[in-house]
């Protein structure tokens, strides 16, 4: 970028411009700052930093001459107005409802930034980058608009749209910049010298008049320079068929030109019928004022003439009129506008180049824009019902008819074009009298040989049209055409017929879509407006105004706000829209409309349908409407204008609604004082006047209707009625059906069994289960009073899992929130204390004291570790008792040495091993100095985890996430070397196992003598108590003194102790079945041995390891 100073004014400018657009996403407050950047002195490729400016002005501005370069730009502007409020809609922080999308569809978008070259690649820079069906979106994945970019983007929209409309009115300060871009706006006519003589015919060369003038510039600068049409833009050329002048160009047919006929016939071919033509582009070329053939060459300002070369050689050849003025105009060679498309000047349709009349709004083809006034609504009907004047006799008919009586034209069509009057446009007398075109009716006023409007030629003229003053012109003929005009088109035949038959046409597809949409329920109105939108394309009118037609009305009355918004704020630029016969609507103060208007759809949509679909005069339509109802509403007492403009919108546009709403809150101090100087007495529901009771019902609880009021009374005076008026109201206010209002009322709950509505039921989030709110109260207060934690599940179903740490981490989220309004304070906040101590035991340095049963966080390293409850010692590692002999020793050498010195211990023999190696729970670590004999199945005192006490697997109360299995009840996956397989073994086998390995076991009591019952300390249920006792069972010898279950349990430890497989005994069936636990394949082999068979399972199971929580004592 230049560091000049206009470069770094601009930065300055486009910074502060672009800070507050981004935080306020209104135009008005970087009014001031736009127009200092457009009033900079800088090259466009400087200003204009995301915007291809340049581009978007040349795509925009082709092969034109001044006058269409002008009404390009003003297209121009009107398009980057809708791309900057698109902009604006963005940044603003309070974004309309459908911003992620643009649709194509769309009436305003189709005329505005579709119109022009380039807009769509300003929405890919604001973000839609989304192709869909139906228009541009926002990609799923971005949640945010980029509001600096967007910012950025709008603030250089509208600063091209301020230059561009600065250009357009010649009040820009830097017309330099554009002389590249824009040559025609800088091109100068050049006018020719007094002195013009037209020599002899010997002194003439080629018949071209020789120009003399006293200065000293030479002949050829006094003619302007013909317009050179754009290499990009298709230039008309002869047909490839017939050599006439061609419309169309076919890319598929290697760009070869057609005219409207070869074109229809030749693509009318099957394998030609899906190629896409293009319009070859060609700009109007005005013809002379006396002939009317040949192109406009000089323009005399002293008889006011623009004429061709020959006639203006033969016309300022007379003495008279040899010292006229004239200016050189030669514009480029064009085609006749009869053979390329125009473009409406009322609704900018661009229509086929045969149409004479527009195919949207049937005005002719040069008739200019239409007047701004707004029609009466009266005009338009209202409803179906409504009686309508026919627009061709004038006769009023029923609303009920479709077609007129009298004349039998249908309701909406319009006027028929008036029939063409012959007349002799070849009078030789009068040469500026006025004759009818037979063809497309239109009232010429020069004396020209074709029609100004169709290009058509009359059939009646003579051969000898001209003036006598012309007849030494050259003029054109059928049998000798002049070299390198064009030849005129034959006359068409029959066109009244052609054009009642297609009035017929039209009529009967309006009757047949009116009739289509009254089974539907669309009046003809709707029908008309839609047609009048959606016409030139094969939508369904009732399709459109199912699924365009709110997009429509939501942009209606977003540009009414912004009209009534700019005009408020006092932009010049911009006039109100509210006018009636061409003058202004006074408003007194600010209470004419609110601080802003708030328009509601239904509202626009009668504007819209008065406008008869025209987008803009529907916004002066519901303008003017809504201040006629504001004026209807200050006229009663309401003067707050944004109350009043807010009921409307609750209203849809009513004044009755509207007030219903305003003085809704005037009532209500005489409904206060009514009723609290006395107690309000109960409803009765068999009060004998029923009304008053529904009005008090109505002014009570805020029912919907008066409908719902005697549902409810209804509904208390049945037989048997248990519940109360409130639950009557609240259960009717849910639905409008009685018997869903019954089963809404009547819930049992399981619990105390008793009948609830459903308000007062309460459930959790892992179950459907409901109960009342005192149920749940008391369940939840004895859980968290007298149990654990993990408790705390639906007193019905039991559920959730308390397994499973991820459903119970979240369970307990939202149990809290339901729990911290139905218990006690006290309650609930020795609920926090459990729930956080739960949450606790998850640390990997909290510890069970085995002392008592107090938990800590260990934040040391060492082995001691002191109870802060009962101040008492033991190791973090093996959690037993502290001795001072465990010092500098690590838990297995502490234990060999007790084994090998502590008398203590040595009498207690294997049952103080199987006790020091008792459950440990593998949740919380809490250890237990029982044995693992009996039932397999433990649960932890301390967290409630179930396990396997051999395995320490989980056990499942319903289906498990392991993979292939069924189980739906309480189960566990144990491993092949668990306590729970091997404990079926007898103790011979166990003991060949181990000799298998080398491993020692006792089979004598280690203190030498036997003893005659078991010692090993068990838990036991004695009077509905867990009490600790000695096993009593009666030892066998051989058993190392205990009995054959704590025997085997011993074994098995040594077995685990030293990771030994027991698949290395097992029997053919036991393999099988290990196998298909282990879902191994078990399919035997053909003809294979029984001997190979096994070895092959034995070597896949032992693939398999052993289990990973087994305890290991080594």
């Amino acid at each position: 970028m230049s560091s000049s100073p206009p470069s770094v004014e601009m930065d300055e400018v486009r910074t502060r411009a672009q800070s507050l657009l981004s935080s306020s996403g209104s135009a008005q407050n970087v009014k001031a700052e736009v127009q200092t950047m457009a009033s900079i002195a800088l090259p466009l490729s400087e200003k204009y930093h995301h915007l291809p400016a340049e581009v978007m002005l040349r795509e925009n501005t082709v092969c034109r001459n001044r006058q269409e370069v002008l009404e390009s730009l003003s297209r121009l502007v009107k398009a980057l107005s809708i791309l900057e409020k698109y902009g604006c809609n963005l940044t603003c922080p309070a974004r309309p409802r459908y911003w992620r999308s643009v649709k194509h569809n769309n009436p305003v978008f189709r005329t505005t930034v579709d119109a022009i070259k380039g807009g769509r690649r300003v929405l890919f820079l604001y973000g839609y980058t989304n192709q869909q069906i139906d228009g541009l979106s926002f990609p799923d994945e971005v949640s945010e608009p980029d509001a600096e970019k967007v910012s950025a983007v709008t603030l250089e929209v509208m600063t091209l749209r301020t230059e561009v409309d600065m250009i357009i009115k010649g009040t820009h300060p830097h017309l330099e910049n554009f002389k590249d871009i824009l040559p025609f706006l800088m091109q100068q006519d050049t006018v020719v010298s007094d002195s013009v003589v037209v020599l002899s015919g010997e002194e003439q060369h080629g018949d071209k008049p020789q120009v003399l003038s006293p200065s000293p510039v030479p002949a050829q600068s006094l003619v302007g320079q013909p317009l050179k049409p754009s290499t990009g833009s298709l230039a008309a050329s002869e047909c490839n068929l017939c050599g006439s002048a061609s419309s169309l160009v076919c890319p598929s047919c290697d760009n070869q030109p057609f005219c409207d006929a070869c074109d229809d016939l030749f693509h009318r071919h099957p394998s030609r019928a899906s190629h896409k033509r293009d319009k070859i582009q060609t700009t109007k070329q005005e013809t002379c004022s006396i002939c009317g053939v040949s192109a406009v060459h000089a323009q005399c300002f002293t008889c006011v003439q623009r004429l061709c070369v020959n006639c203006d050689k033969l016309f300022h050849s007379h003495p008279d009129r040899k010292g006229h003025n004239r200016t050189i105009v030669t514009p480029a060679k064009t085609s006749s506008p009869s053979l390329s498309p125009w473009e409406c000047a009322h609704c900018t349709t661009v229509n086929e180049m045969r149409n004479v009349l527009c195919s949207t709004c049937e005005r002719p083809r040069l008739a200019t824009a239409a007047s701004t006034v707004q029609e009466s609504p009266m005009s338009v009907p209202t409803s179906p019902n409504t009686e309508w004047q026919c627009k061709s006799c004038t006769v009023v008919n029923p609303g009920s008819s479709v077609l007129c009586e009298v004349c039998e034209r249908p309701r909406l069509a319009t006027r028929p074009p008036v029939a063409p009057v012959s007349s002799n446009p070849g009078s030789l007398s009068d040469a500026g009298a006025k004759w009818t075109c037979p063809f497309c009716t239109y009232v010429n006023t020069k004396p020209t040989v074709v029609c100004e409007m169709c290009n058509l030629p009359c059939k009646d003229s003579p051969g000898n049209s001209l003036t006598e003053s012309l007849q030494q012109t050259p003029t054109i003929t059928k049998d000798q055409p002049q070299p390198g005009a064009k030849p005129l088109p034959k006359p068409r035949m029959n066109l009244e017929l052609k054009r009642q038959r297609t009035m017929k046409e039209h009529g009967l597809s309006l009757i047949h879509h009116i009739r289509e949409a009254e089974k539907r329920g669309v009046s003809p109105e709707e029908v008309y407006a839609a047609l009048c939108m959606c016409g030139s394309s094969n939508v369904n009118p009732c399709d459109w105004l199912t699924s365009e037609l709110p997009h429509l009305l939501d942009e209606i009355c977003a540009m009414a706000a912004s009209v009534q918004l700019n005009y408020k704020a006092g932009d010049s630029g911009i006039q109100p829209l509210v006018e009636r016969d061409g003058e202004e609507t006074e408003e007194s103060g600010s209470d004419a409309t609110g601080e802003d208007v708030k328009l509601s759809r239904a509202e626009a949509k009668l504007a819209w349908l008065a406008a008869g679909g025209d987008t803009d005069r529907a916004v002066t339509q519901l303008l003017r409407d809504r201040q006629i109802k504001m004026r209807e509403l200050h006229s009663l007492g309401f003067r707050d204008g944004a109350r009043c403009e807010e009921a409307l919108r609750q209203s849809g546009g009513e004044v009755k609604g509207a007030l219903s709403l305003l003085q809704r809150p005037l009532l209500e101090p005489f409904h206060q004082r009514i009723w609290t100087d006395q107690p309000e007495p109960p409803i009765d529901p068999k009060h004998p006047d029923k009304q008053r009771m529904c009005r008090r019902l109505l002014a009570l609880y805020d029912l919907p209707s008066w409908g719902r009021c005697e549902l409810v009374l209804s509904l208390l005076q049945e037989p048997g009625v248990t519940y109360s008026l409130e639950d009557v109201v609240q259960a009717v206010k849910e639905s409008h059906d009685k018997d869903f209002i019954r089963r809404l009322l009547n819930n049992e709950c399981p619990c105390c069994l008793c009948i609830f509505p459903r308000s007062k039921m309460q459930s959790l989030t892992s179950c459907q289960c409901s109960v009342c709110h005192e149920c749940f109260g008391q369940h939840f207060t004895i859980a968290v009073r007298d149990k654990h934690i993990r408790d705390m599940v639906c007193p019905v179903c039991g559920e959730p899992d308390i397994n499973d740490p991820e459903q119970l981490d979240s369970y307990f989220s939202t149990l809290d929130i339901q729990l911290r309004d139905c218990l006690e304070p006290d309650v609930y906040d020795l609920f926090h204390k459990k729930l956080t101590e739960h949450a606790l035991m998850k640390d990997p340095k909290f510890l069970w004291c085995c002392h008592c049963t107090s938990g800590f966080i260990n934040d040391g390293d060492q082995l001691k570790v002191t109870c802060l409850s009962c101040r008492k010692s033991f190791c973090a590692q093996c959690k037993k008792p502290w001795e001072p002999q465990h010092q500098d020793l690590s838990c297995e050498q502490f234990q060999q040495w007790k084994r090998e010195n502590d008398p203590e211990y040595q009498k207690q023999g294997l049952a103080g091993y199987l006790r020091d190696n008792g459950i440990t729970c593998p949740h919380c670590r809490f250890q237990y100095a029982l044995t693992k004999g009996g039932c397999m199945h433990f649960s932890c005192s301390q967290c409630r985890y179930q396990f396997c006490s051999g395995c320490n697997n989980p056990y499942h109360k319903t289906g498990c996430k392991t993979p292939q299995c069924k189980i739906p009840g309480l189960h566990a996956h144990h491993p092949r070397d668990c306590l729970f397989y091997l404990r079926d073994w007898e103790p011979p086998r166990l003991q060949a196992l181990l000799q298998r390995s080398g491993v020692e076991f006792n089979t004598d009591p280690s203190n030498g003598t036997q003893t005659d019952t078991c010692g090993v300390m068990e838990q036991k249920d004695e009077g509905g108590q867990q009490i600790d006792s000695p096993c009593g069972i009666q030892t066998q010898p051989g058993q190392a003194g205990l009995c054959e279950k704590h025997y085997r349990e011993y074994l098995v430890s040594l077995i685990n102790d030293h990771s030994l497989d027991p698949a290395l005994l097992y029997d053919a069936h036991e393999l099988i079945r290990a196998c298909e636990r282990y879902q191994v394949d078990v399919q035997r082999g053909e003809n294979e041995e029984d001997n190979t068979y096994q070895a092959r399972l034995l070597k896949k199971l032992m693939e398999v390891p052993l289990g990973e929580k087994v305890p290991r004592n080594k």
